[in-house]
């Protein structure tokens, strides 16, 4: 249980995150994966880094039962912290980030999946932001990565989710595959950036991130300012205590 790194094959670095039941992750484990991204960049001999999770889906956002234990602020700037250095280390990546996404990939996987360079996923993947029915905001900024402006705002206002064949449409999936074969397209993929010069492609992932029109850090911190008001109000509270009495804690 955690975050894990292994290497597969030569050039390739897989991150992968397992917090049973449904990859909730607690504060501690927003900076776990921070630092295994940053750490699978930074070495030399890998060209890729292919981000995957164990278990029912690859991401369920915050642990909401862990804030509901916090008798004050303290919990909620921890995991607002931890969830932009997370999200932060995927765009900040030396080497391009495959994303391989199964089941359900809301709140704070969409920060994750949306800061990637590339996504692959099963064909039982959704996507959304549930935020409004949490309690929280935010990863709007990432949500904008995947899709138009307009179906962004529908989707965050309604907290709907959208599949992996949607996203494929958009063009913002590359692959839709079964999901027996996720693990191998994502590497099949993986293996062809990292046949790639490794100096090269590093000036590469950082050229195009030079010219990105958005700067992900600064917006998705902005939207958190909002997260943090809901907060100090009461009202995100409310709305939590509404949620997920006998189910699973996702956000």
């Amino acid at each position: 249980m955690g975050v894990s790194t292994s290497a597969p094959e030569e050039g390739v670095a897989v991150v992968t995150v397992d917090f049973p039941p449904v990859n909730a992750l607690p504060l501690r484990g927003w900076y776990d994966l921070a630092a295994a991204l940053r750490s699978a960049g930074a070495d030399p001999e890998v060209r890729c880094v292919v981000l995957t999770a164990a278990g029912r889906g690859f991401n369920a956002g915050v642990d909401i039962k862990e804030l509901q234990r916090s008798a004050d602020n303290e919990a909620l700037i921890g995991v607002n912290r931890g969830c932009s250095e997370a999200f932060a280390a995927v765009y900040d990546c030396e080497v391009p980030v495959v994303a391989a996404v199964h089941g359900f990939c809301v709140g704070g996987g969409i920060g994750l999946v949306g800061n990637a360079d590339a996504i692959v996923a099963s064909d039982d993947a959704t996507f959304g932001l549930p935020e409004l029915d949490r309690g929280a905001l935010g990863a709007a900024t990432h949500l904008a990565r995947l899709v138009p402006q307009h179906l962004m705002r529908t989707l965050y206002f309604t907290s709907r989710t959208v599949t992996a064949a949607e996203l494929h449409r958009h063009g913002s999936v590359w692959q839709v595959v079964q999901r027996e074969q996720l693990r191998a397209a994502a590497l099949e993929l993986a293996r062809e950036i990292a046949a790639k010069d490794g100096y090269l492609i590093r000036l590469a992932k950082a050229a195009i991130n030079g010219i990105d029109p958005v700067d992900v850090r600064r917006s998705y911190r902005f939207e958190q300012g909002f997260t943090f008001e809901a907060g100090l109000s009461g009202v995100a509270g409310r709305v939590r205590s509404r949620f997920g009495a006998g189910k699973e804690q996702q956000a």
